[in-house]
């Protein structure tokens, strides 16, 4: 598990730009396993808000509190990043995530994030938008023949 005492210090950081985003974000959802954040949370910023279509977390204590449930969470976990792009202190990447959870069958999420630079260079915000029902429900038992019905019916 990390923590906050055991990453380097900000000050050492080159700065960041798509591929140095396509190399941190490469190491840390490996191939088989669990992912690792602890070379990523240098560069976040104490005063980080993330948000997600599930939660909205406020400081890097608990963004790294989060990451860590995560990893306890999934039996293995990997991103694939399809797309990334800059403009001025936003970082935009289209991926997709692939999680298992213990027996159930894995479960892969379309998304992107947008990451918003301070001025420092450190990510101040990170928002990351994915449908999680219409990824999510296809994988449990009774929703994936309800959840379609009722999405065509409400929505068209």
């Amino acid at each position: 598990m990390v923590t906050e005492n055991s990453i380097p210090s900000p000050n050492t950081l080159p700065p960041l730009n798509t591929e140095l985003v396509l190399e941190l974000w490469s190491k840390t959802y490996n191939t088989s396993g669990k992912p690792d954040w602890a070379h990523i949370f240098p560069y976040y910023r104490e005063e980080i808000v993330f948000q997600d279509p599930i939660q909205k977390v406020v400081g890097k204590t608990d963004f790294t509190a989060m990451c860590n449930r995560l990893t306890e969470r999934c039996q293995e976990l990997q991103m694939k990043i399809i797309s990334i792009a800059n403009s001025e202190n936003f970082i935009f990447m289209q991926w997709e995530m692939t999680m298992i959870f213990g027996k159930t069958p894995s479960t892969t999420l379309f998304g992107c994030t947008k990451l918003t630079l301070g001025e420092d260079g450190r990510i101040s915000h990170q928002r990351d938008y994915y449908d999680l029902w219409g990824d999510i429900f296809p994988n449990v038992p009774l929703m994936k023949k309800i959840y379609p019905r009722f999405m065509k019916r409400v929505f068209g």
